[in-house]
């Protein structure tokens, strides 16, 4: 027997289908068995007439998507729900189902649980059953969600830091602040300004999602950058200062004598700044590439060839 001594009817079992069983099933379920049960089909047969009601009492709780989510929950406390639905009596019946107790059950006080005077509001939130009297409405608070824009950096702003106005998803123009440091892949994480939360929910982040565009000069690797610098011959030879372009302005870059192409030269903290530690920094590679002369002058060749003998002689 169920809540309240009325019998449980098990509409699934009524209808014969699974309790999983899709709305199409349920709905080729009651077509077969109200053909084979209908009055007109079984004159006089007063079984067949109380099977067709059944058949008919299940397929309109079991099509109704309301009504069988209800029907699932309460199991054998259906009939009384709705028994109590119709009289107003939600704290009643919640009392009497939400409170019964097993053996070796310890009964909970539900006005403790709920609060007094809330517990039909919860229920009738939960089902969204109608009543009479205003109803409060609940709603879950939850966060929004996410939101993620593409942002382009020239080297120059990843190394110094820059500032964007950001059009977000839903068209409101931000500035958002980008720290120095940033490399192609890197998300930059602005708190809180993503869509906004529902009910009364926090708003979520806005993600920049960052690319560094490709630099003539230099080429960055990590926290290290990398550039060439064309060397004169005479340079290479004889040694020498020459004036050395980075990031962070002009050096000069002391050239030992007999410098041979594809020499690295390293240049302690003139790399990219670490992101989040804009203080420490990577190191710039200067590599040499000594350019050979394609053009001499008359008195230029004699003297290359003038070399030439030497070298032989000493090689001699």
């Amino acid at each position: 027997m169920g809540l309240g001594g009325m019998e449980y009817k098990d509409y699934y079992r009524i209808l014969g289908v699974d309790r999983n069983a899709s709305l199409e099933e349920i709905k080729r379920a009651y077509r077969r068995l109200a053909r084979q049960f209908h009055p007109d089909v079984n004159p006089g047969d007063k079984v067949a007439e109380e099977r067709f009601k059944e058949i008919n009492e299940a397929y309109q709780v079991l099509s109704d998507p309301q009504k069988r989510r209800q029907y699932d929950v309460l199991g054998r406390g259906w009939h009384q729900w709705q028994r109590s639905a119709a009289s107003g009596g939600f704290e009643d019946f919640a009392r009497r189902w939400f409170g019964q107790a097993g053996p070796g059950v310890q009964f909970v006080d539900l006005d403790d649980l709920f609060g007094r005077g809330s517990l039909a509001d919860l229920l009738e939130a939960f089902f969204n059953i109608g009543q009479p009297r205003a109803r409060t409405t609940y709603r879950r608070a939850r966060r929004g969600k996410d939101m993620e824009v593409a942002v382009e950096l020239t080297l120059e702003e990843a190394y110094h830091g820059a500032t964007r106005r950001v059009r977000r998803g839903d068209g409101r123009v931000i500035t958002a602040k980008i720290p120095p440091g940033a490399r192609t892949g890197s998300r930059i994480r602005l708190s809180g300004q993503g869509e906004p939360g529902r009910g009364g929910g926090p708003p979520g982040d806005l993600y920049l999602r960052i690319t560094v565009k490709p630099h003539p000069i230099f080429r960055q690797e990590g926290d290290d950058l990398w550039r060439d610098l064309d060397l004169d011959l005479y340079t290479a030879v004889l040694g020498g200062e020459v004036a050395v372009e980075t990031l962070d302005g002009p050096v000069r870059l002391k050239i030992p004598p007999g410098t041979s192409s594809g020499k690295t030269f390293r240049l302690r903290g003139k790399g990219m700044p670490r992101p989040g530690r804009p203080d420490r920094r990577g190191n710039l590679y200067v590599v040499a590439r000594v350019q050979v002369p394609s053009r001499l002058s008359a008195r230029e060749w004699e003297l290359f060839e003038e070399l030439a003998r030497l070298q032989g002689r000493a090689a001699s």
